[in-house]
């Protein structure tokens, strides 16, 4: 028994779990750093997402919680300049301009008048012209924008699936940074209503690549020239994204 007692008291203690991320201080404020531990990773690296608008730093397998610490504080001015550099946000608030289907609205609110979200035009200038309450002007337009999403990337959808000769199963919208669009084994389509704020060619172009998927569920070269025969013009839409997609994430901020 005295054997087993030793025995048990030199046990490890379990280490702490490193913490997924940490604060780093900055000039003028303090920003939340995430953590992301990768094993294929040869060294430290920082990373500012446009998308997100926060921060990463990749640790290597034999990277320490102190060296990355030491790291991002290293750096810190440069997390401080990529920051500056992104665009400022844009509420869903009178005056405001935002995209919709690539033309910028501006946002006009119009307290006394009936209904609820409308374009039109104001002074020369594509308008978006909201009703009711002034509280409400955020949450009228996102709803507005959801909708408008939602109509053009079902039709779009359909539109190929039909071409394609494949069904598709329910379509849904989410608020994704990491990605535009998902098609599921089964046929389930999500995409980000977001889309709604690019060019309607960008909008299809991601709806022909994820019903591509009902024929491919993957990406090489069969896949590929499923998405060329649907949309011909994707190396453009590809394109765009790649220069703009990150900006549309900055509207709607509260």
């Amino acid at each position: 028994m005295l054997f087993r007692a030793l025995q048990s008291s030199r046990r490890k203690i379990p280490a702490a779990p490193e913490p997924g991320h940490f604060t780093l201080r900055l000039t003028a404020e303090e920003v939340v750093v995430q953590l992301r531990r990768n094993p294929r990773a040869r060294r430290y690296t920082l990373r500012v997402r446009a998308a997100t608008r926060d921060v990463v730093l990749t640790v290597p397998a034999r990277g320490t919680l102190p060296e990355a610490l030491d790291f991002a504080r290293r750096h810190a001015g440069w997390v401080e300049v990529r920051l500056a550099r992104l665009p400022e946000r844009v509420a869903f608030a009178p005056g405001a301009l935002l995209p919709l289907r690539g033309t910028p609205h501006r946002i006009i609110h119009r307290p006394g008048a009936r209904g609820t979200v409308w374009t039109g035009s104001e002074d020369g200038e594509a308008a978006l012209f909201v009703a009711g309450d002034g509280a409400h002007v955020a949450r009228r337009v996102g709803d507005f924008l959801k909708r408008e999403a939602r109509r053009d990337l079902v039709e779009a959808a359909q539109r190929h699936a039909s071409a394609l000769g494949v069904s598709l199963a329910r379509v849904t919208l989410r608020d994704t940074a990491s990605r535009w669009g998902s098609c599921s084994g089964a046929g389930a389509l999500s995409f980000s209503w977001r889309l709604i704020l690019a060019p309607p060619s960008v909008l299809d172009y991601l709806a022909a690549h994820e019903v591509a998927h009902r024929r491919e569920m993957n990406h090489g070269p069969r896949f590929w020239a499923t998405v060329d025969a649907l949309f011909p013009e994707r190396h453009a839409a590809e394109a765009w994204l790649k220069t703009h997609g990150a900006g549309l994430h900055r509207y709607g901020a509260e």
